[in-house]
């Protein structure tokens, strides 16, 4: 425990200079459970979510262009799927975004989901404590490409946005799940798309039908540029909602709980058991439940 404090303590000195491959270590050291004493600096952190093939990845390369103008340091935390069967994952989302590896206001981390539930990854909120200590005041968390029910970056982010695309016909389905619920600002990729401009006004009848829902709908492309601006000045504009923080905190417990499952010295032992009936799913909950230290360390996870 000290030996790991003492650890994470210098990389975060040497992160502190600059030294991008200490922050590098530091963040592995985090994301690996590895206990940390982080004060982190005042920082806004966006959560970027929607499905897969949306555009996600190129629209935050056109956020990064606008905040890189301004002489603004972005950090970019992107979540990519892992294999149910080999673990792989392809790490691919910084190919669309070009800047990157060319340039020292941006810092760029590729996550493995490992399968972990929710579309984000465990320790992410110490992750960005880290980065905001650092000095990086703009913080982008893109997350798997999510499901109906994937609402676990409400925890972590300031502000959520929400990417959908003109095609993909189940806008009424994301509404009926909640993502379109916990969402801050919605916007519409690939405006160049004929469709698009119907998406759009589903949405906003959507909206229209909750009284006092004010937010807006944006019509974008990430390609061409198209809406960039004004989403930018609405997400910049918004205030987070404190009428949220019941859902995050409960986001919060869940993806705590979870990761500490998950990362049990006893899940694979008790998988077996599982699989050849000689326990059940509530037994094996309560024994790895009973030996759980629930003094805010427990196996390492901390993501307050």
């Amino acid at each position: 425990m000290a030996l790991e404090l003492s650890d994470t303590s210098n990389l975060l000195k040497s992160a502190r200079t600059g030294n991008r491959r200490s922050l590098a270590k530091l963040l592995t050291a985090i994301e690996r459970g590895q206990e940390s004493e982080i004060t982190s600096e005042e920082s806004w952190i966006l959560g970027v979510t929607g499905a897969p093939g949306v555009g996600k990845s190129t629209l935050i390369g056109r956020l990064i262009e606008h905040w890189q103008s301004n002489g603004e340091k972005v950090a970019i935390l992107a979540v990519d799927p892992s294999s149910p069967v080999s673990g792989g994952s392809f790490l691919a989302d910084r190919v669309r975004i070009p800047q990157a590896d060319i340039d020292d206001s941006i810092f760029f981390r590729s996550l493995a989901s490992k399968n972990f539930p929710g579309g984000i990854v465990p320790n992410i909120g110490k992750m960005c404590q880290a980065l905001s200590a650092c000095g990086w005041g703009r913080i982008v968390i893109e997350t798997v490409g999510s499901g109906q029910s994937e609402i676990s970056i409400v925890a972590f982010a300031d502000i959520v946005l929400l990417v959908d695309g003109p095609d993909r016909g189940d806008i009424i389905q994301a509404e009926k799940a909640g993502i379109l619920e916990i969402a801050d600002s919605i916007a519409i990729n690939k405006s160049d798309i004929p469709s698009s401009n119907s998406a759009i006004e589903d949405i906003r009848r959507s909206l229209e039908l909750s009284e006092g829902d004010n937010r807006t709908v944006h019509l974008v492309s990430a390609i061409n540029g198209d809406g960039i601006s004004e989403l930018i000045s609405d997400l910049e504009s918004i205030s987070p909602d404190p009428g949220r923080l019941g859902i995050r905190n409960r986001e919060k417990l869940i993806s705590y709980w979870v990761s500490l499952l998950l990362s049990h010295e006893e899940i694979d032992s008790q998988l077996v058991n599982l699989g050849n009936g000689s326990i059940t799913v509530r037994d094996a909950i309560y024994s790895m439940g009973s030996s759980m230290n629930f003094g805010g360390t427990a196996n390492g996870r901390n993501d307050d």
